[in-house]
This record gives C-alpha cells, structure tokens and sequence, in this order.
C-alpha cells in the first residue's frame, strides 16, 4: 500500500510539474502578476490548460496557447529611467499570443531605451473577434475580455506610478496586429468594459500616447469599423504597416489614419512597399526596418522621451 502510495504521488507531482513547466514564464529576474485581485471578470470554464509551443516561420516563435488567467510582467528600464512606460499587447489574431516575436523582444528594445516595459499576457481564445479554424467561420464573442484585460492593465499600471518611479502621464500603449486592434480600443473607448472590482478601477485607462504595427479588426469589408468612434479626446498615435502586408490589408491603416485626421489627432503614419507581416524587430531586408528609430523620435517629439 505505502508503495503504491508513493507511486501514485510521485505521478501526481510529475504530472503538476510538467503542467506548470508547460505555462509561459518570463526570464529569471522577471515576475509576472495576475491583473485582476481575486475573481476573472467574466471567466470562463477553462477547457484547456495553457500551454506553449515553437511556432513556424520568422524564423521560429514562442506561441502561448489557452490563456485564462491574464497577467502582467514589468521590465525595469535600463540605465537611465525615463518616467514613461509602454505596454505591450502582442498579436496572434485573439487566438494565441505571440510572446516573444511581439512581446519580450518589444520590452528588451523599449527597456534599453529607458522605458519601462508591461507585458500584458491577455486572455485567448475569444478575447476578441477571431477566425476558427475547426469552423472555418469568424466568431464574435459578445465579452471582450482582451479589451477588459488590456484596460485594467493600463489602469494597474498607473496605480502604481510612484512605485515603478513613472510619470503617471507617460503611460503608453504599443501592439502589434491583433494587438494593435488592441491599442485602438483602448485609445477610444474609455468606458470601462467590465465593473469595478477595486479602488484602481478609478483611474482613467485612456493611454498617453499610442503605438499600433499593421493593426487589424479595423477595416470590415473595406468600411472602418464601426465600434471604434475616433475622437479629439484620443491620444496622439503612431501607425505603421507594410503595404503587401497578406494578414492585414493597409485599409486597417489607412482608414484608422483618415479617422484620426478627420477628429484633428495629432498622428504619425508611415506606410512602406515591403515588410509583410508579424515582423516585430526580426525584419532585416527592408527600409521598414527601421520602425524603431522612428518611433523614437517620435516620442521625443511628443515629449515623452
């Protein structure tokens, strides 16, 4: 009996280690913290556990899978400190996030910039509209629960202005395809998508300042969509996106630019002929390449940096 006990044990804790190592965890040094202080907004049964995987293509990326416990992970900057942070919202089309490639190489970038860098980990599947591949059909979920996410993140963040050693009025967003969707949200819907749980939810979560790299969600059938009201009240932002981008088509841009210009916006946009999609800071062949530099100095022209 006392055999088979430790049999049964040994297993049960094998199994659990394997389950955990199976969860994306940040470099040593780094700690991630769940966003929300006791229950999920919203939960939902959870399926599936997270999981990560390699994933083909820009040279191979780490692929996080089934998310249902949202969080968030604080680079410190390097060398001298800003005041200013950005979070990050990853792509993945609201079906995985791509948190390497769109997510720890951003903040690697941004931290020896000076900045401090926010990783959002939000909840996939069905945080936003996304494509199934097992019913070849887009489902839109009726809860936005990445836009939940993404909202209190900003707001945790600048609860905590004094101690990150940040300027409560350089808190930025930047994402990358699904993500940028991301970024447009927050920067135009300001209503909070979920109900208050906690003294933070006081605080605004409209960002200072707001980066979006070959957005999607935004073009619907060649028509902006609809649930993105540009105002004068969104922050100042800066687009970018490949012009035979295959993911994304340019409209998510163009007509995102044309909105911003039409509400009197301060914004940067910068379109190029080549680039593609999902390259991050891995492009190399092309003139696009040298997004960072320009987002640099556009943040010094903002007065953020």
């Amino acid at each position: 009996m006392t055999i088979r006990i430790f049999l049964v044990l040994t297993i049960f804790f094998i199994g659990l280690a394997q389950t955990r190592a199976d969860s994306w965890q940040p470099t040593p040094g780094q700690v991630q913290t769940a966003i929300w202080p006791a229950a999920i907004p919203d939960a939902t049964p959870v399926k599936q556990p997270e999981s990560v995987i390699v994933a083909a293509g820009h040279g191979g990326w780490m692929q996080i899978n089934d998310v249902s416990t949202p969080t968030m992970t604080v680079y410190p900057p390097k060398g001298k400190n800003t005041e200013s942070a950005v979070i990050v919202f990853p792509g993945g089309g609201f079906r995985v996030l791509a948190i390497d490639l769109e997510g720890t190489e951003i903040c690697d970038w941004l931290t020896s910039r000076g900045i401090t860098c926010v990783l959002l980990k939000y909840r996939v599947p069905g945080g936003n509209d996304y494509w199934d591949e097992k019913c070849q059909c887009r489902i839109y979920p009726k809860i936005p629960r990445a836009l939940q996410d993404a909202q209190r993140t900003i707001k945790l963040v600048r609860s905590k202005a004094k101690e990150l050693a940040l300027n409560p009025q350089k808190i930025g967003v930047i994402g990358f395809s699904a993500g940028g969707y991301l970024v447009a949200q927050t920067s135009n819907i300001f209503t909070s998508a979920y109900s208050p749980v906690d003294a933070v939810d006081k605080l605004s979560s409209r960002p200072d300042f707001a980066i979006a790299l070959y957005p999607g969600h935004l073009c619907r059938a060649g028509v902006f969509n609809t649930s993105i009201r540009v105002t004068k009240e969104t922050p100042p932002t800066f687009l970018l996106q490949a012009w035979n981008d295959p993911v994304d088509p340019i409209c998510n841009s163009t007509l995102y630019a044309r909105e911003l210009n039409k509400a009197g916006v301060a914004a940067e946009v910068h379109f190029f002929a080549k680039g593609g999609h999902a390259f991050g800071l891995r492009e190399t062949d092309h003139p696009i390449a040298a997004w960072p530099s320009l987002v640099e100095r556009w943040l010094k022209e903002i007065g953020i940096l």
